[in-house]
């Protein structure tokens, strides 16, 4: 089996000698937070337009549809698609580091757009740049860190990028929280800190050292041929890019409804203030942070036994949070529990396994185009979805809860059922694993 030259972190170390979470350095810590943080901008970005989206409406006369229009154009969905269309692709041809260091530019540009805009043309354009900027970095960001991480602590430091993602809404929604009484003056200024820590982390990133492993696969002694997009959809590499799109484009459907729509759904059923809503959605986030710190980031690497049991019980809390709103009537203490419930149970069998299995599962030099493909897949989808959200709230909660109920169950199924083994081992081990079996 092929090994790498330089092995930082313990990459390229042989299977049967897989270092430990002990190995981990602090230069490994640094890297996967610096990544980590496009998830940090990701998931802040979305839970900021959706904690100013009624006021947006208001002071520039948005339509319902024109609201849902914005939310698909984002960073939730159709911009963001786009960017991870493009970007992924472009990360395994000219590397992580270069696509994941420049894109930030992009995003802190559209989000000062945004803080700025006085009317809908300039709250568009931000929010679609914003969309295509994290869109391209979350592929890139991701791949570094999966060909960085030891194999038994890839789930760990994988899981730092999930933390981010949590910390992110947390943050943004506790100071919408704050700023509340200051009305649109306030959002204004919750884009202005996502401007702020884009051009921070664009600061240090650019200390941050390229992927040894993306680097070897391209060195002069190579043997084999780059290998084209077209091989994603053959053998092996069809197979996990069929499972990664559906667990993750069902699962996205509940959590982008929850991140993005949870205050505007409180308010706009009467389920309580803006304030309720934003409090309430940072219930869930938190719930997810501690979840992934305590149970995701110290069982993920165990084995893929504890993965599966891991995905059933986070698939059950998930699909009961929102059957919570088929049988009880929609009030302050249900949407307590479903946060809870959701933001326990995201964290067990969502996108922390999928980030996970994204890595795993793919050749270094198709790793970002496919993980660019999924997650554009998803994001697409919950475009398409986006729109339609305003219109079913209106309508009632239980519709929207009964759709996803349903997508919640196809993805816990179809994750448990199909759940390949890959913990705790090499990258190159895996791929020659799938290869043989393939053969």
């Amino acid at each position: 089996m092929a090994q790498l030259q330089e092995a930082p972190f313990g990459v390229g170390l042989p299977p049967d000698r897989p270092p430990g979470p002990a190995a981990l350095g602090p230069t490994a810590w640094r890297t996967s937070a610096l990544a980590g943080m496009a998830s940090y901008l990701d998931a802040g970005s979305i839970v900021a337009l959706g904690a100013g989206l009624t006021l947006f409406q208001t002071q520039l006369h948005l339509s319902s549809g024109a609201v849902g229009a914005l939310a698909a154009l984002g960073p939730n969905a159709l911009g963001c698609a786009f960017g991870a269309f493009i970007g992924g692709r472009l990360g395994d041809r000219l590397g992580r580091k270069r696509i994941y260091k420049y894109d930030l530019l992009l995003y802190a540009a559209g989000m000062l757009v945004m803080a700025l805009s006085v009317n809908a043309a300039m709250l568009f354009a931000g929010t679609v740049a914003v969309g295509v900027a994290v869109g391209a970095d979350v592929p890139t960001s991701l791949a570094l860190v999966g060909e960085n991480a030891p194999p038994r602590a890839r789930g760990k430091l994988l899981g730092l990028t999930q933390v981010a993602w949590n910390l992110g809404p947390v943050v943004v929604l506790l100071l919408a929280f704050v700023v509340a009484p200051l009305g649109l003056l306030g959002v204004r200024l919750v884009f202005l800190h996502l401007f702020l820590v884009a051009m921070v982390v664009w600061g240090l990133r650019r200390g941050v050292a390229e992927s040894a492993r993306w680097k070897s696969a391209l060195a002069p002694g190579t043997i084999a041929p780059r290998p084209r997009p077209r091989l994603l959809f053959r053998g092996a590499n069809l197979a996990a890019l069929a499972w990664t799109t559906t667990i993750y484009l069902f699962w996205n459907l509940a959590a982008g409804t929850s991140g993005s729509f949870t205050p505007y759904i409180v308010e706009t059923l009467h389920a309580g203030s803006r304030a309720a809503g934003l409090a309430l959605s940072s219930v869930g986030f938190v719930i997810g942070l501690a979840a992934t710190v305590l149970l995701f980031m110290r069982f993920a690497d165990r084995s893929h036994r504890t993965r599966k049991r891991m995905w059933a019980l986070g698939g059950i809390l998930q699909v009961t949070a929102y059957v919570l709103y088929l049988v009880f009537p929609l009030g302050i203490p249900v949407i307590f529990a479903n946060m809870v419930l959701f933001g326990i149970g995201a964290a067990l069998a969502g996108e922390g396994f999928y980030k996970v299995f994204s890595q795993e599962l793919f050749p270094t030099l198709l790793r970002s185009t496919a993980q660019g493909f999924t997650f554009g897949a998803a994001r697409t989808v919950l475009g398409v979805w986006s729109f339609l959200v305003p219109f079913l709230a209106h309508v009632g909660i239980r519709p929207l809860s009964a759709l996803l109920v349903l997508f919640l169950l196809v993805s816990a199924v179809v994750g448990y059922a199909f759940m390949p083994d890959t913990a705790g081992k090499t990258l190159e081990c895996i791929e020659e694993e799938r290869s043989t079996a393939a053969a």
